[in-house]
């Protein structure tokens, strides 16, 4: 028997179960996305070895070389940390997995003008949370729609398998994996206002296109597995509870960096 929501309605929860994700408006106050626009403003001038590596000395560089994704910023920065165990966020990942959730990875996605989305991939293909899965926090901490390069989901594919994924389009996309989604699936845009959060299901197939505006579209994006796994890939540990403190999970052979870049080979 499920114990009492914490913050969700049954009417969420179910809308989770059936679609494979859910939009919960409102999740960050104001002045918490002030200071997560704060803390990575400041993170884009630096160049962090391993985790944020732009290219600062040439205004003539693709736009993703400039402002790459910043990859685990929990283990160099505190206030990522913070926020990758933000309450809300964890309140409602308990309600989702009916146990705690163990965080495993941030990231920051700047996604300046012009630059190319991510094509359509599944997350625990990357992750392998066993037994469970993994569930993405995707915040926006810019408004994100069509325009921008917001993201695309396709709904009810949460209970689809796991696929080899084939060669996307490197014009279009940063990421070199592909998932074809069913055809008897559309693939449609998750419209977020500025502080609203995307949960998704690691099965669910999901991606964005190409920032065809002149506004930058930064999400802050988190990974998490439920309590009860035993297993996730190695890229992805220590993991932590929502106390802060470390836990180890048993090594998965699988798995990666969730993406692997066309010109970057991050250590799995």
């Amino acid at each position: 028997m499920r114990e009492k929501l914490n913050l969700l309605t049954e009417e969420q929860l179910l809308k989770f179960e059936t679609e494979g994700y859910l939009i919960v408006k409102g999740l960050f106050r104001e002045e918490e996305l002030s200071e997560i626009e704060a803390t990575f403003e400041e993170i884009s001038h630096t160049t962090v070895p391993g985790h944020f590596e732009p290219v600062l000395d040439d205004e003539t560089v693709e736009p993703l070389k400039r402002y790459p994704r910043v990859m685990h910023p929990h283990r160099f920065h505190a206030t990522a940390k913070k926020y990758m165990l933000h309450k809300p966020v964890m309140d409602v990942l308990a309600d989702l997995y009916g146990e705690p959730a163990l965080a495993a990875q941030s990231m920051f996605y700047y996604k300046p003008p012009g630059s190319r989305g991510q094509a359509l991939h599944q997350d625990n293909f990357y992750l392998q949370v066993e037994p469970g899965n993994c569930i993405a926090a995707w915040t926006a901490v810019d408004a994100a729609n069509e325009e921008n390069g917001g993201l695309l989901v396709v709904p009810k594919t949460s209970d689809y398998d796991l696929v080899c994924p084939e060669e996307a389009d490197s014009n279009e996309s940063f990421t070199t994996h592909f998932v074809k989604p069913p055809k008897d699936r559309k693939v449609i845009p998750a419209i977020m206002d500025k502080g609203d959060v995307l949960f998704f299901n690691g099965n669910l197939i999901h991606g964005s296109y190409r920032n065809k505006s002149n506004r930058f579209r930064r999400a802050f994006i988190c990974h998490y597995a439920n309590a009860s796994a035993t297993k996730i890939g190695a890229f992805y540990r220590p993991l932590f509870r929502e106390d802060g403190t470390e836990i180890n999970l048993d090594v998965n052979p699988n798995g990666g960096p969730c993406g692997i870049e066309f010109d970057t080979a991050y250590p799995h």
